[in-house]
């Protein structure tokens, strides 16, 4: 299978299991296709030469975040009939959410030449291997490497707090 028919069907995959994510009703039918998409991602890393990062991918966020997610899920117990109804508000400021991440998306590609060719002469084939990845990541991009991992610490304290059970309350 050529290169091209590859990635065309690993995007096909990718966006299908993403609209996936988006449109199950079922939250556990979500998590199996966001796991889809994190494969396909994947795939596309190997593609492009970065078998670190498809590694890492599959390891970290197709295998520990996605047990995260399973278990926070079982935990909540989420079905239809226990979940408040949403109010005009909230799905007004989420279609404005989702229009503003539209013009970022936009604004950020609007810049990309789709016509650019690949030069084979000055390719290098070490853009995606651990040696360069841990240099850029830890000289240019030090500071939001380091927010990153706030962000992780806060996420873990906020688990803490919604698990905590309240005194007298019992999960049987």
């Amino acid at each position: 299978m050529p290169s091209s028919s590859l990635f065309f069907f690993l995007s096909f995959v990718a966006l299908f299991s993403a609209l996936g994510v988006v449109l199950a009703k079922n939250p556990v039918h979500s998590v199996l296709f966001l796991i889809l998409t994190f494969f396909s991602l994947s795939g596309h890393y190997l593609i492009l030469n970065a078998q670190f990062l498809a590694a890492v991918n599959i390891i970290v966020y197709a295998g520990a975040i996605m047990v995260l997610f399973l278990f926070v899920i079982m935990f909540l117990n989420l079905n239809a009939d226990t979940e408040p109804h949403k109010s005009a508000l909230s799905k007004v400021a989420a279609a404005v959410a989702g229009g503003l991440l539209l013009v970022v998306m936009v604004a950020a590609l609007r810049d990309v030449q789709p016509g650019t060719t690949y030069n084979a002469g000055v390719f290098n084939s070490q853009i995606g291997m651990v040696s360069q990845l841990g240099m850029i990541l830890y000289t240019k991009y030090l500071l939001p490497f380091e927010l990153a991992s706030v962000l992780f610490l806060a996420a873990m304290v906020g688990a803490v707090m919604l698990g905590k059970r309240e005194v007298g309350e019992r999960n049987f």
